[in-house]
């Protein structure tokens, strides 16, 4: 206890500005502007929430001292593991917690035990257990490492608690690679704040200087303070945001569930089907649903409805968007083939892909799918125009017709309805010609929404200069065969 009047070493987190408090500080330091809510076309999967970002609190210092509800404390398997964690925590809790730990009997990877504070300011101490990290395991890691955010939090729920302090539950001794670590922390609270935001006030992530740059860089994809931060944090999410609790996804370990025997296809519920987002592997057997032939025979005599067509599609897409979010796509990512850019006259996205950044004899050609569908399905989502540099592309960077067909009969039925043009840069008459076939007899439903576009001064009418990110190589090709395009900027008020 502190002497009589001498100022307490405890940090009270109401004291603490919270992560919308500092963007605001920022904001009057920069005298920046926010972005209006009409100018932006696509949101992410963790939009910017207000009431969420007032619990955040991202704080450098000790975990120990906090005055809060409960402080997590990171541990070993027998709850004795000394590291500046759990050493800070001991030294001011006092010899009290020891004997307390030594009645709960160890803890489990991935559990949360629950004793009392004892001296410190925290009325509670919540211990939990992170995995050993070995990139061979990663998967099983992962899921540790959720289960104990996530079995923490809902302790606390339980417990009624008002406000938690996490310290970073990876520890060096566990080898855990911290931004890896930093997303699984950010999005499992993130998400249960979501759905059971009503039962904490504050959440603080207590951290060490080496440990606050990442949560710095990582925190405005979770927890974006605006729309314009929002945006800009889209590109940077990973491939694998999780479920809707934040879980990792591991499409090997679902299992569906089928609907009620006896019931007929066309009499379950609607809504029901179309929420079904569940499946299991990728081989042959395990895409069954029901009695497949006997759904293809009923294709073929036309028996099947058109809205049980759109049912099972919408299956296909879902378990090809859950295997998406679960794989590691940041080898196709590193190929710069598809990025979004600005938008066009009309103020719809831009998306970009780049034939010559396609190395198709190289790459897994259903990864490329994977990616392709993890990056445009928010993008889809509203009216969106598509450019295709076809510059110096050759056999090497040739998509093939059956993998386009492949990817139009894949993707959801807002892909079409949305794309309201494809803007076909630097053609070929070989490509022109393979162009109109595929569109006159594979994908009829394409062949109007494609413009081939010859110079970029031609697509320039379409799209601003200005909202699109050119490779430097069609910049270098358009020049050498159509002359230098010249677009005047306004002039810089310092000339």
């Amino acid at each position: 206890m502190d002497p009589l009047g001498a100022p307490s070493q405890f940090v009270d987190v109401d004291s603490l500005p919270s992560w919308t408090d500092a963007y605001k500080a920022k904001q009057l330091d920069s005298h920046q502007n926010p972005v209006e809510k009409a100018q932006v076309d696509v949101r992410s999967p963790f939009p910017c929430r207000e009431d969420i970002n007032a619990k955040i609190i991202l704080w450098k210092g000790d975990v120990a001292l906090l005055n809060c509800t409960a402080i997590v404390n990171t541990s070993n398997e027998s709850l004795t593991d000394k590291n500046p964690v759990s050493e800070s925590i001991f030294m001011h809790a006092g010899p009290d917690l020891r004997d307390e730990l030594q009645k709960l009997k160890g803890c489990r990877t991935g559990e949360a035990k629950l004793t009392k504070g004892f001296n410190l300011a925290a009325r509670f101490i919540i211990h939990t257990v992170g995995p050993k990290y070995k990139s061979r395991y990663r998967t099983a890691a992962e899921s540790s490492l959720y289960s104990c955010y996530r079995n923490v939090l809902q302790l606390a729920k339980e417990q009624a608690m008002c406000s938690i302090g996490f310290c970073v539950i990876n520890s060096l001794k566990r080898c855990y690679p911290l931004e890896d670590a930093t997303h699984i922390a950010l999005r499992t609270v993130r998400r249960f704040l979501e759905i059971h935001g009503e039962t904490l006030e504050k959440v603080v992530f207590a951290v060490s200087e080496l440990e606050e740059a990442t949560y710095q860089k990582l925190l405005p994809l979770y927890f974006p303070r605006s729309l314009e931060e929002e945006i800009q944090s889209l590109p940077y999410l990973p491939a694998d945001i999780g479920n809707a609790e934040g879980e990792p996804v591991v499409p090997e370990r679902q299992i569906r569930i089928t609907e009620k025997p006896g019931v007929p296809d066309d009499a379950s519920d609607e809504e029901g089907l179309e929420a079904d987002l569940s499946f299991i592997g990728s081989h042959a057997f395990a895409r069954m649903e029901g009695d497949v032939d006997k759904q293809r025979r009923l294709i073929l005599q036309g028996q099947l409805s058109e809205a049980a067509l759109q049912k099972q599609h919408q299956r296909n897409y879902n378990r090809w968007l859950c295997q998406a979010r679960a794989e590691d796509l940041s080898d196709i990512a590193s190929l710069k083939a598809l990025y979004q850019t600005g938008v066009d006259k009309c103020g719809r996205t831009v998306m970009v892909v780049v034939g010559r950044n396609i190395p198709v004899t190289l790459i897994d050609m259903e990864k490329a799918l994977l990616y392709f569908i993890h990056v445009m399905d928010h993008i889809a989502v509203k009216e969106y125009v598509l450019v295709y540099f076809h510059t110096l592309t050759n056999d090497y960077n040739q998509l093939d017709s059956n993998f386009l067909k492949k990817l139009y009969d894949v993707v959801d039925a807002k892909y079409k309805r949305n794309l309201k043009a494809l803007y076909f840069v630097h053609p070929t008459f070989r490509s022109k010609v393979s162009a109109w076939f595929f569109t006159t007899f594979t994908v009829s439903g394409l062949k109007d929404k494609i413009h081939y576009v010859e110079s970029l001064q031609q697509l320039f009418t379409a799209i601003p200069p200005e909202q699109i990110d050119l490779p430097p190589f069609v910049l270098e090709y358009d020049a050498r065969e159509n002359g230098p395009y010249y677009y005047s900027y306004p002039p810089s008020p310092d000339l």
